[in-house]
């Protein structure tokens, strides 16, 4: 397999550059995680400096932010051993294609998701894995297909004036559906914040087709749907159990909520807000971890999630140093964050959060 993806991946032909689309941006995908591969020499100026900013950071004047003047008793040392099974790269590859297709971005069907594991095969990736991986395939794509929608609006617009359903334009275009159906208020000439409001209150301001088409575009789109609120939930979970977790292990921390309080009060906003905030020198397989932050889905090595994940570490970094980033489902071994360890959530008690799935699983089947 990987003798047949090298020739596009080291392409630099004009033909393969014109393309773009989803060959190219795979191609930028997999070599965005390795680019110090074999080349840099001794470690990391960035990393020694967050390992020895979190080794120090209760010895500041004045405290780090979060931070208690005096701790009693004083931080204690806490090793914890860790292990980790991350998915290959090479395997995270293989299964792109076959949890991704052209304009499939809901919810999938019982038969789908079996097709799925199937072909998954004897894959060191469980199926929990490869659907998360999916979502994030799907928001990658969003993201990147974005400005292109932007550009073929008035034509969204034409096609769904002459009868067109959003939903058959998203699978024609591989567009998300809502993101499709905002393409096309927008080429109406509404602005972002008409489009806000009336997706708020979508009964009250849509007419009965375009309420039509909205409503079964949101029932399709599990990536730019409007209504968070699960997902918000099943993270809020996955926080209260590693909390559970590290009390248990006799760490001391302070949560995002305390955090959240404090900063808005001396600050009149949050500034930097990790789930957990280490009161105690913990080390996790030998690394210190002044603070984790809980990620509820799959660490993929892509560059949008990679980018966007290390812009946040940074800011820890700059503040308590060295952390630590626990993924719900695992991470790929290309994966890599400097000034963070990465975790899986392997050795965490998840029996609360997966009774709550499978009882919205099964809300969903019932109203299907």
């Amino acid at each position: 397999m990987s003798t047949k993806k090298n020739p596009n991946k080291d392409s630099t032909s004009p033909k393969s550059s014109k393309k773009g689309g989803k060959g190219s941006r795979q191609g930028k995908t997999r070599r965005g995680g390795n680019k110090r591969r074999g080349g840099q020499q001794g470690p990391d100026p960035f990393v020694e400096a967050a390992i020895h900013r979190a080794n120090s950071r209760f010895e500041q004047n004045p405290p780090a932010m979060g931070l208690p003047a005096e701790l009693s008793p004083a931080p204690q040392k806490i090793k914890l051993k860790w292990k980790l099974t991350p998915v290959p790269k090479q395997v995270e590859r293989e299964v792109h294609d076959i949890v991704c297709r052209p304009g499939e971005f809901g919810f999938l069907d019982d038969d789908r998701v079996d097709e799925i594991a199937d072909l998954l095969g004897k894959r060191p990736i469980s199926l929990e894995q490869a659907l998360s991986l999916r979502a994030a395939l799907n928001q990658e794509k969003a993201v990147f297909s974005h400005g292109r929608l932007q550009r073929r609006a008035q034509e969204m617009l034409r096609k769904y004036e002459g009868g067109e359903s959003v939903l058959s334009l998203s699978k024609r275009y591989d567009f998300p559906p809502v993101n499709l159906f905002r393409a096309i208020l927008s080429a109406r000439n509404w602005s972002k914040n008409r489009i806000k409001e009336t997706l708020r209150e979508p009964e009250r301001k849509l007419n009965e087709r375009d309420l039509k088409e909205f409503r079964k575009a949101e029932a399709e789109d599990r990536v730019t749907h409007v209504n968070q609120s699960e997902t918000h939930h099943a993270a809020d979970l996955f926080e209260k159990v590693l909390c559970d977790h590290f009390d248990a292990n006799g760490v001391r921390f302070r949560t995002q909520t305390d955090l959240l309080k404090e900063q808005v009060e001396a600050e009149g906003r949050p500034v930097r807000t990790p789930d957990l905030l280490m009161l105690d020198h913990v080390e996790i397989n030998g690394v210190p971890v002044a603070w984790i932050d809980a990620k509820h889905f799959y660490g993929a090595n892509l560059s949008f999630q990679r980018k966007k994940t290390q812009k946040q570490v940074n800011r820890y970094v700059e503040e308590w140093g060295h952390g630590a980033i626990i993924y719900r489902h695992g991470f790929c071994d290309g994966l890599k964050l400097k000034g963070a360890i990465l975790l899986d959530a392997s050795p965490i008690d998840l029996t609360e959060l997966i009774e709550h799935n499978q009882r919205l699983n099964d809300e969903r089947l019932s109203e299907d």
